[in-house]
């Protein structure tokens, strides 16, 4: 059986191209099944693999195996940075939503028959994937296949920074960036489980769409009393772990030095080795790639790391807390959990220039869903 399947490659001649494929589909194995995909979300892990940092205003329109294609100049740091991967077609696509067409004979599998599921596990901007049956979440009645397509990514995230604070014994959370469709699900978990969140966007038409959401402490990062408010809002919710998606710059030099200042202001006994109370920052994306910038004047009670949701799930969640995260996405899909698409595309077309260009944007409210032709 053959599937059309959009992968990416990066070429040593200095490009990096996506273009369709129609690749061979097998028989589910007996723990296995087969989904006709029928809708799949666009995340920034996915640019990622499609485009690197790229910037994709600059795509050219091409053609390959009859379908379009587009490429990118590929520069040398960056040929050198992911050599790793260099001729490689890659396919593309974290997670999305469909229905079982065949299964294996394992209870498992035949209990999916017919079932329209999430799924996750790569290779879903395609018509067909195989996948095992544990990867699919059976979609609750109501819940459309648009609807649970992003089941995964965003909301396993957004709780898995939840679940982080908890396990880490923090009692509030900064997050950056806010206004996305996975703050704003942080923001209405937080609100749940009673956790106060610090969150921090960059218009006043933001900190007005999170306020309308019930958020208590939102920032402005363009006002000129942003060091300040961040300050307060530290000072008044205790936090002392931030995620950051931006990566590069001065943010979480900041956020360190807010969190040490009110550290400091709770201490009774100076020490010249700062606060002992230890501040956390996670950075999980790259929406700015220089260099993370780090000054150090907070102390020596702090860890700056990277958090990705995979390695969480597998390294330090286990499988009763990550079931137990599973099936309170599913319960809260059309609520909590609820994704917004500003566009959608067919896949046939996901690859035309200006469509690229669009979801290329990594702008906050922009989410493209891409529907099965």
């Amino acid at each position: 059986m053959k599937s059309l399947q959009l992968q990416s490659c990066l070429h040593e001649s200095g490009t990096i191209e996506c273009a369709f494929f129609e690749v061979d589909i097998p028989e589910p194995g007996p723990d296995e099944v087969m989904i006709q995909v029928q809708a799949a979300p666009i995340n920034p892990s996915d640019l990622g693999l499609m485009f690197g940092v790229l910037d994709t205003d600059a795509v050219e329109q091409g053609e390959r195996n009859g379908y379009p294609s587009v490429t990118l100049a590929a520069p040398e740091p960056m040929l050198r940075a992911m050599a790793s991967r260099l001729n490689q077609w890659l396919p593309v696509g974290n997670e999305g939503a469909g229905t079982v067409v065949a299964a294996g004979n394992s209870d498992a599998a035949q209990a999916l028959m017919g079932k329209r599921v999430g799924v996750f596990g790569g290779e879903l901007f395609a018509h067909y994937r195989v996948l095992p049956a544990m990867q699919c979440l059976p979609l609750p009645d109501g819940v459309s296949v648009e609807e649970g397509a992003s089941c995964f990514v965003n909301p396993m995230t957004a709780l898995g920074f939840v679940e982080t604070a908890k396990m880490e014994g923090h009692k509030a959370i900064i997050h950056a960036a806010a206004a996305s469709n996975l703050g704003q699900m942080l923001n209405r978990i937080c609100i749940e489980d009673g956790i106060p969140l610090v969150n921090i966007v960059r218009s006043q038409k933001q900190v007005d769409l999170l306020a309308s959401q019930g958020a208590t402490y939102v920032l402005d990062s363009s006002q000129a009393s942003f060091a300040q408010d961040l300050l307060a809002a530290i000072e008044a919710t205790g936090a002392t772990l931030a995620f950051d998606p931006i990566g590069g710059g001065t943010l979480s030099n900041q956020l360190f030095g807010a969190m040490e200042t009110a550290a400091q202001k709770r201490m009774t006994t100076w020490s010249r080795y700062g606060s002992d109370e230890h501040k956390q920052v996670y950075i999980y994306g790259m929406l700015d790639p220089s260099p993370t910038t780090l000054t150090r004047g907070y102390g020596f009670s702090w860890s700056l790391g990277g958090w990705l949701l995979f390695p969480f799930l597998q390294r330090r969640a286990g499988l009763e807390r990550m079931i137990a995260m599973q099936q309170r996405v599913l319960a809260g899909l059309k609520t909590t959990f609820a994704s917004d698409y500003s566009d959608k595309v067919a896949l046939t077309h996901a690859l035309d220039s200006e469509a690229v260009k669009l979801y290329g944007k990594k702008a906050t409210g922009q989410k493209t869903l891409i529907v099965m032709d």
